[in-house]
C-alpha cells in the first residue's frame, strides 16, 4: 500500500507504532502502521521526489532519523 500511495504522490506523515497487534499485523509489519497524507498543490512534487528514489515526508517523521 505504502509504494502505492507514494508513487501517486502522497506525502509520509505519520508512523504509529503498536497499531496493528493482531497475529498478521505483527508478521507483516510488526505492528506499524503509517499515514499518508495527499497535498494537492505538492502532488506532482512528491511523486518526482519518489521517481528519484526519495520520500516525501512530514517534518514530523524527518525529525525521527
Amino acid at each position: 500500500m505504502a509504494r502505492f500511495h507514494l508513487d501517486n504522490g502522497a506525502r509520509l506523515e505519520r508512523l504509529n507504532p503498536l497499531a496493528d497487534l493482531s497475529a498478521k499485523g505483527a508478521r507483516q509489519s510488526l505492528g506499524l502502521m503509517v499515514n499518508s497524507l495527499y497535498d494537492l498543490d505538492r502532488i506532482e512534487a512528491h511523486d518526482e521526489k519518489f521517481v528519484q528514489g526519495s520520500v516525501a515526508q512530514s517534518r514530523a517523521v524527518a525529525a525521527l532519523r
